[in-house]
C-alpha cells in the first residue's frame, strides 16, 4: 500500500535539516514522519526543504497533508489552538467587498496589501479604473485558512468566490498579492493575471534604477514567475536575498514558534533596505525595525509606509469602502 506521506524516499542527507530553521531545532528531517506528525503546525511552509532536497520530496505537501488530516480526525478543526482570531477572519471573510466591481477586469488586492498601504490601494483602484476600466473587490484568497489543514473549508470558500465572481461577469482577476496570485491561478473560472503585467500592458508605471535587494516571498522562490514578470520594470539586474528562509509569517507556524519566527530573519542586513513584493513580507520586516519596501510602490512612484499599527483596522475600513464618483 502506497504511503500517504512520500517522505518515505527520504535517505537522510539532513540536507532539509540544515536548510530549515525548523527541522534543525527539532533534529528531524523531512522522511521523520511520526515525529513531523506531532509537529506539523510548526513548520512555516516555505517551501525550503523541498528546493533543496536531492530525491525531490516536497516537504511542504507532506506536512501540509499532515495537517489535513489532523483536522479531518478533529472534526474539520485545526488539530490545535490558536488560531481562533484567524479562522473568525478569513473562514468567511469579514470585510469582504465587491461594491466596486465593474467591467469585465477586477482589481484583487488580497488582505495585508490594504492592510499596510491603504493609501496606494486607493490610489492603484483609481487608476486601474480611469485607465482601463478595472473594478476592485475586497476579499481573503482562503490560503491561510487551507494551511490550517481546512481543505473542506478551503473548497467552499473557492466555491463562492467563483460565484461571487461569475455573478459580477468578471473575466480577469488582476493580483497583488503573490499568495493570491499562486494560490488561485487556475482555481478560478475567470483568467488570473498579475498587477505588474497589466501595468505593462496599460503602459503605467516607472523603471526603478539601481543596485537593489529583493526578498523574494516563498511561493514565488522556485519559479520566480512574478519576479520575472515583474523585471521588465527594473533597469539593473537586482541582487536576490535567499539565504534567510522567509519573513516568519508562513504556515501560521508563528503561534507554535514566536521565537523561532523573530529569529529566521536575523541575517539580514539592517543597514540596507530589503525590498520586496509581498506586502505580508514586507509589513513582517517592518515591524521587526528592518527597512522594508514594497516594489510595487516604487513602480507607481508612490511614498507610503507599511502601516504596521493599523493593519486590522484599514482591512475593517476596506468593507465600507466605495470608490468616488466621477
Amino acid at each position: 500500500m502506497e504511503s500517504r506521506y512520500p517522505g518515505e524516499a527520504c535517505i537522510h542527507c539532513h540536507l532539509c535539516q540544515k536548510n530549515c530553521m525548523f527541522l534543525s531545532k527539532y533534529k528531524i528531517d523531512i522522511g521523520d514522519t511520526e515525529k513531523l506528525k506531532k509537529l506539523s503546525m510548526h513548520c512555516f511552509l516555505c517551501g525550503k526543504c523541498t528546493r533543496v532536497c536531492p530525491k525531490g520530496i516536497d516537504g511542504r505537501k507532506i506536512i501540509l497533508e499532515m495537517r489535513r488530516q489532523a483536522a479531518t480526525e478533529n472534526g474539520e478543526k485545526p488539530a490545535e489552538k490558536g488560531y481562533g482570531m484567524l479562522l473568525w477572519e478569513k473562514r468567511n471573510y469579514r470585510f469582504r467587498n465587491y461594491k466596486n466591481a465593474g467591467g469585465k477586469s477586477v482589481l484583487f488586492p488580497g488582505c495585508n496589501f490594504p492592510s499596510f498601504y491603504p493609501e496606494t490601494t486607493k490610489y492603484l483602484a483609481e487608476l486601474l479604473k480611469k485607465e482601463a476600466d478595472i473594478g476592485i473587490v475586497f476579499d481573503c484568497c482562503g490560503k491561510p485558512v487551507s494551511e490550517l489543514g481546512l481543505e473542506k473549508e478551503e473548497k467552499r470558500i473557492l466555491a463562492d468566490m467563483n460565484k461571487r465572481l461569475d455573478q459580477l461577469g468578471a473575466e480577469e482577476v488582476v493580483m497583488v498579492c503573490p499568495n493570491c496570485y499562486h494560490f488561485l491561478k487556475g482555481r478560478l473560472h475567470a483568467r488570473v493575471t498579475d498587477i505588474y503585467s497589466k501595468l505593462l500592458e496599460l503602459g503605467l508605471g516607472r523603471k526603478i534604477s539601481g543596485e537593489i535587494q529583493i526578498f523574494p516571498p516563498c511561493p514565488d522562490r522556485k519559479g520566480k514567475e512574478l519576479l520575472e514578470k515583474m523585471s521588465v520594470f527594473l533597469e539593473g539586474e537586482p541582487c536576490l536575498e535567499e539565504k534567510v528562509q522567509c519573513c516568519g509569517l508562513g504556515g501560521c507556524a508563528s503561534v507554535k514558534e514566536p521565537k523561532l519566527a523573530a529569529e529566521i530573519t536575523e541575517d539580514l542586513d539592517r543597514r540596507q533596505t530589503v525590498y520586496t513584493y509581498c506586502a505580508s513580507c514586507s509589513g513582517a520586516f517592518t515591524r521587526k525595525g528592518y527597512k522594508a519596501e514594497h516594489l510595487l510602490l516604487k513602480i507607481l512612484g508612490r511614498e507610503e509606509t507599511a502601516d504596521v499599527k493599523k493593519s486590522l483596522l484599514n482591512r475593517v475600513k476596506s468593507r465600507y469602502w466605495r470608490k468616488k464618483k466621477r
